[in-house]
């Protein structure tokens, strides 16, 4: 009887696989076509990537290179407009999925990988992830890839177990250059084999060394690479975490960042999630499979959770724990034979999917429904630059010029390099350049074009809202020429840049606890 059973469930798993495949092909399909067509404009940290790639490196000041690195392929592939830009991140999300569906598959059988894939395709999270480009689709694909060579390193026999846990090591250390984050794999490794003697079983000597190689070896550039550049990556994500603040211990934070979690993951998905760890947790009926899965979903939503506690948190930074969680809520709901809520959860997210990717063809249709204002710092940058590149060659009509074009605020400075590219990439034009606002820089275009005495004898300041505009005026000698230029972005919402020539930049010394200038002398 055992061998019409044997079959039976082959059968099921190539049919739940081919359904997977035309599942994420034609959601992938779709995203494409949306990104093709959208014409919303790059949010900057999206152009700051995008500047990042014009020069490979092994880090960058605020994140890992992994993210550069996909977006200098894929604009070699097909030129720097923004889908192309973006590429990867749809690219990415479908190979993840597939990858989940082979996971879950292969821990549980039958129709969980189907489940699984469409948990993780149609997450609210990995939506808006697959329309923009940011460090979460790089890192989820790798993650899933150390999970996949984790859960096949326990059937593997030598040699093949040392080739597992080689390519395992190398995923691991990708995921750590796509984003710090992977971190948490590291530690679910540990904590697995620490509670679990299958776990342990499954590592050798040889196999351990083998992994901990590849993935230092792995790692090791953008080591070296933070070693010469004082650690900036490392401690701008510590930064992050904002420990330091004065609102430690806020329940708040908290309920906010457990509620966040319903939106990214699914409201069906993390109910059942959460709601099935804490009681299968109680009632220890936890199988091999779904304690190796709680193992990679329950650090990042536990230490994250604790981060919001004391200090603060954001809704995306513990996205490291629904690779296994969408297993894992997939065979769940399959065990509990809670098909409906199954059903009606994947159902609620097809249909934002499918809205969100209107609102990406149709920007109107979010106006139209009041959401435009999730949507308003992906608009208007063109026009921002192109009001400031007006004013600059105004400049060098009537004055002969200014040595720099200066900016306030990174925002303004990422969209300019990006949307400016061909200006001031011309030979002749006056060079991008950042007022820094405080005793050190804190973004890396403060670090690589600081504007100097040198730059700043004759240039046009772009203040963005002119909130800094008392500030930088006191670094300078003289200032001239406001003109506040307003760029509408919905029928709510304008941005507002301030425009003035300032010469002979003398910066006041800024404060030597706090880092910044002296507060400036208001007009009466």
């Amino acid at each position: 009887m055992s061998v019409p059973a044997l079959k039976l469930d082959h059968k099921t798993a190539d049919r739940a696989w081919r359904l997977t495949l035309m599942m994420v092909g034609m959601l992938t399909v779709a995203r494409l076509a949306a990104l093709f067509a959208t014409p919303l404009e790059l949010y900057p940290d999206e152009a700051q990537y995008w500047l990042w790639s014009r020069t490979l490196a092994f880090g960058y000041f605020s994140k890992p290179p992994m993210i550069a690195w996909l977006i200098w392929l894929t604009t070699h592939l097909g030129g720097d407009g923004e889908a192309w830009v973006r590429l990867s991140a749809p690219l990415l999300h479908g190979a993840t999925a597939l990858i989940v569906s082979r996971i879950a598959g292969r821990l549980y059988g039958g129709w969980s990988g189907l489940v699984a894939a469409a948990i993780y395709a149609l997450m609210p999270g990995v939506v808006l992830s697959s329309g923009l480009m940011a460090t979460d689709a790089p890192l989820l694909f790798f993650l899933s890839l150390t999970i996949w060579a984790y859960v096949d390193l326990a059937e593997a026999r030598a040699p093949r177990r040392y080739a597992v846990a080689l390519g395992m090591g190398v995923a691991l250390g990708l995921a750590f250059l796509s984003k710090y984050a992977a971190i948490y794999a590291l530690g679910s490794i540990v904590v697995h084999a620490a509670i679990s003697k299958e776990a342990r079983a499954r590592w050798c000597p040889a196999a351990i060394s083998l992994f901990l190689a590849a993935f230092v070896i792995t790692l090791a550039p953008n080591f070296a690479w933070n070693a010469r550049h004082h650690f900036s990556t490392v401690k701008h994500t510590a930064s992050n975490a904002n420990w330091s603040g004065h609102h430690l211990f806020n329940v708040r934070e908290l309920i906010e960042f457990i509620g966040s979690q319903f939106g990214v993951f699914g409201p069906v998905p993390f109910a059942a999630l959460l709601g099935g760890a804490i009681w299968l947790s109680a009632r220890k009926r936890l199988s091999s499979p779904d304690l190796l899965l709680l193992c990679f979903s329950a650090p990042p939503l536990i230490i994250v959770a604790g981060e919001a506690f004391v200090s603060r948190a954001n809704a995306n930074w513990a996205g490291a724990a629904f690779v296994a969680g969408s297993v894992l809520t997939a065979a769940w709901l399959l065990r509990w034979n809670a098909r409906r809520w199954l059903i009606g959860g994947l159902a609620f997210e097809a249909l934002f999917a499918a809205f969100f990717m209107a609102c990406m063809v149709s920007p109107k249709l979010a106006d139209a429904t009041g959401l435009s204002n999730g949507f308003k710092r992906v608009r208007g940058w063109d026009q921002t630059v192109q009001a400031i590149i007006d004013r600059a060659r105004e400049e060098q009509a009537s004055h002969g010029g200014v040595t720099a074009v200066a900016m306030d605020d990174r925002f303004v400075y990422n969209a300019a390099a990006y949307y400016g590219r061909d200006y001031f990439g011309a030979p002749g034009a006056p060079p991008l350049k950042m007022w820094v606002h405080e005793a050190h820089p804190q973004n890396q275009a403060e670090t690589e074009a600081p504007l100097d005495a040198a730059s700043g004898r004759r240039a046009l300041i772009v203040s963005l809202e002119g909130g800094y505009r008392p500030e930088i005026e006191q670094d300078f000698r003289q200032t001239s020429d406001l003109q506040i230029a307003r760029v509408r972005l919905d029928k709510k919402r304008s941005r507002r840049i301030d425009l003035f020539i300032a010469q002979g930049f003398a910066p006041l010394p800024r404060d030597p606890i706090t880092g910044l200038p002296p507060e400036p002398k208001r007009k009466p």
